[in-house]
């Protein structure tokens, strides 16, 4: 099996390109993959990572759904998934938080996204690739990268505990009202998402994240529940800590959408 590096760089995965057991997924823009994408890269539309059902949309689809989904891009325990995005890795993220939560890990992130694959000069390919499909079955066999209300609820007096919120500073002091109620969890860290790209490298993880996350009070050592408004910023950095080798990781998947518009939810604004 190709065992390639959980964040890997375009040259590397260009040395990889031929290997059967790989799987690479574009979630790009439809149109931008229609044009140029990483040569055999099939398109997944990052919508069908979402439940998409108000008032939480974000919320991680059924198992039958994502059943459909993983079977008809064909990945299965075998296979090596590269994924890339246009934007810097949220959409990316949040296959690889879905990948690790049906216990399917062998994921790998394409640093930087389709921005360095195109802007360095790497070979693309226009048109649709077909995924090879097959008939696995999965179930959710990892729940602990999951994390739901109550067990933030339970989890908020405890010093080990720290919840990342990577929304923009306007959301998180209450300032911009995406819910009911605007504001942040009692405690939460806000270090917004695209602080980790560095936009003088064409989108890569900055190589200084860690030190950024350890100033910030994200030290590997804690368990962390990282969010956003719909787990899609937020997928970002969960797959961040993952590259980075945490190990207590997990996604809220209901998120602000969720938090926010419960009446019973502890809230605080300000900084």
């Amino acid at each position: 099996m190709t065992n390639l590096p959980r964040l890997i760089e375009p040259n590397e995965l260009e040395a990889h390109l031929d290997k059967d057991n790989l799987i690479i997924v574009d979630l790009c823009n439809p149109s931008l993959y229609q044009h140029k994408h990483v040569p055999g890269a099939v398109h997944l539309s990052g919508s069908h990572l979402l439940a998409g059902v108000p008032p939480v949309p974000g919320a991680c689809p059924s198992i039958e759904q994502l059943k459909s989904l993983i079977n008809h891009l064909g990945i299965d325990a075998s296979k090596q998934i590269v994924v890339y995005d246009d934007e810097g890795g949220g959409w990316a993220g949040r296959l690889a938080w879905t990948l690790d939560l049906l216990g399917l890990p062998n994921w790998s992130y394409l640093n930087g996204g389709i921005v360095p694959w195109v802007k360095e000069g790497f070979v693309t390919e226009a048109g649709t690739v077909q995924p090879q499909s097959n008939n696995t079955e999965i179930s959710f066999a990892k729940p602990e990268v999951r994390i739901e209300v109550e067990q933030i609820l339970a989890s908020l007096d405890d010093p080990n505990f720290a919840i990342w919120d990577a929304r923009s500073p306007g959301e998180y002091n209450g300032s911009m009202v995406r819910a009911a109620r605007g504001g942040h969890i009692p405690g939460a860290i806000n270090l917004e998402w695209t602080e980790l790209m560095d936009q003088d490298r064409n989108l890569r993880l900055r190589n200084d994240a860690q030190q950024i996350l350890d100033a910030a009070g994200l030290s590997i050592d804690r368990r962390i529940a990282t969010h956003c408004q719909s787990h899609h910023r937020s997928s970002f950095t969960y797959m961040v800590a993952r590259i980075l080798g945490y190990q207590h990781i997990s996604g809220y998947d209901g998120s602000w959408a969720e938090w926010g518009n419960l009446d019973e939810t502890p809230i605080e604004q300000g900084f």
